[in-house]
């Protein structure tokens, strides 16, 4: 059936454009993704261009044919940036031209935003529209996740800057940056996202329990990296066979030190928080401690569970326990982020943190915003150039911060 057929009902289009949508990406490379959503959003009388937000999450770059010679849009200052940074529709009337924003999200992961542009502005308003068009967004965000697997189509819209090796492994490395449940929510973020060297973050969500740990390797080249790939490796080897946090950690230990032989080490944050109790079971190895927000406050610091660092043989070790309330808020973060110095050699540190993410959880910011704009804050600070990898990770136990990451909402 044509897309503009009369016997096409309007109920029968949101269908229509899902099912084209599939029929076109099947054993489709990424690069024919606009043809295959050009096709599918015609079902709804529209028009559409992919945008992706590149890898420092600055700019939204166009997915187009060659030729087509459309602009890059900055996230922290355009229509779409907004609708990219607060995870809501934006709608808007340029040149005689209605369209409206509308998030890609797989999952609840950002990953750019969708121009959809139709001929009668009357319609940008019809919130049925506007969830049919969710509908078709969404399952584009989990196709453009499928397809980047086995292409390189998505990453080179998305890599605007080369990266170095070290980067190119922790990449591969790296979990969704944002994922959630009904009953948790996780976002982290890594810069220079071009030239990270030692950082990784991982977690494991399930309807019982969240696991999550970071972790930092000495070092800001190729060996750091390396380090940093047996760390997380150990962390999931030792999580996926169902041990606890002890051995998880000792695990690590052993891989870094049998691999390195003591020339190079980790720091590292591990917890386990039962997500029906809120009890948080944490251990820190030589790692800043974790920030406890509750109500929009730093409430408390997370130092109590604590071994040496990674790598060196053990003298002590204890985990420690504390008891959390319903969407409190867990900022796990290296040293990069409180260290970046300024021009004059003045640290970002602690109290300049705390006071940041106060203000934007305050404001009702989404999650995964509250990390890139603390990344670019960090950036803003040392002057655009990092002299260590600066890595965050939030985590909320909450069941309400999701219809945050809900456009139409």
């Amino acid at each position: 059936m044509e897309p503009n057929d009369d016997r096409t009902s309007r109920a029968a289009q949101p269908l229509a454009a899902l099912t084209t949508l599939l029929r076109r990406t099947h054993l489709a490379p990424p690069d024919l993704l606009p043809d295959a959503v050009r096709d599918g959003i015609a079902h709804l009388g529209a028009q559409a261009v992919i945008y992706l937000a590149d890898y420092s999450h600055t700019l939204l770059v166009p997915v187009q044919a060659e030729g087509d010679g459309l602009a890059t849009l900055p996230i922290d200052s355009t229509l779409a940036g907004r609708a990219y940074r607060m995870v809501t529709v934006q709608t808007t009337t340029a040149d005689g031209d209605p369209h409206l924003w509308m998030p890609i999200i797989d999952g609840v992961e950002r990953l750019g935003v969708l121009k959809i542009v139709v001929r009668d502005a009357t319609t940008l308003e019809d919130i049925a529209f506007q969830r049919q068009c969710w509908w078709f967004t969404h399952y584009l965000g989990h196709l453009i996740s499928v397809m980047d697997a086995f292409g390189d189509g998505v990453d080179s819209v998305r890599r605007q800057v080369p990266r170095t090796l070290s980067a190119e492994l922790i990449w591969q490395l790296l979990p969704p940056l944002t994922a959630g449940t009904d009953k948790i929510l996780v976002s982290g973020r890594l810069e220079p996202s071009s030239a990270v060297g030692g950082d990784v973050f991982d977690y494991a969500l399930s309807d019982a329990t969240a696991q999550f740990a970071i972790l930092d390797a000495t070092g800001h080249d190729l060996h750091s990296g390396l380090a940093a790939a047996t760390a997380l490796s150990a962390y999931r080897n030792a999580r996926r066979q169902g041990h606890g946090l002890f051995e998880q950690t000792e695990s690590i230990h052993r891989s870094v030190r049998d691999a390195f032989g003591g020339t190079l080490f980790a720091t590292g944050f591990l917890a386990r928080l039962d997500l029906h109790s809120g009890l948080l079971r944490y251990l820190s190895a030589g790692h800043p401690p974790a920030l406890l927000l509750r109500g929009g406050r730093v409430v408390k610091v997370l130092d109590a569970g604590h071994r040496p660092l990674l790598g060196l043989d053990m003298r002590s070790a204890n985990i420690a326990e504390e008891a959390l309330e319903p969407d409190d808020l867990l900022a796990l973060y290296t040293d990069g982020i409180t260290e970046a110095r300024d021009g004059a050699g003045e640290f970002f540190g602690i109290e300049r943190l705390q006071d940041f993410l106060e203000r934007e959880t305050a404001e009702g910011t989404p999650l995964p915003e509250i990390v890139r704009r603390v990344c670019r804050r960090i950036l803003e600070h040392q002057n655009g150039v990092l002299q260590d990898d600066a890595t965050m990770l939030l985590v909320q136990w909450t069941r309400t911060g999701q219809h945050l990451l809900d456009p139409v909402r």
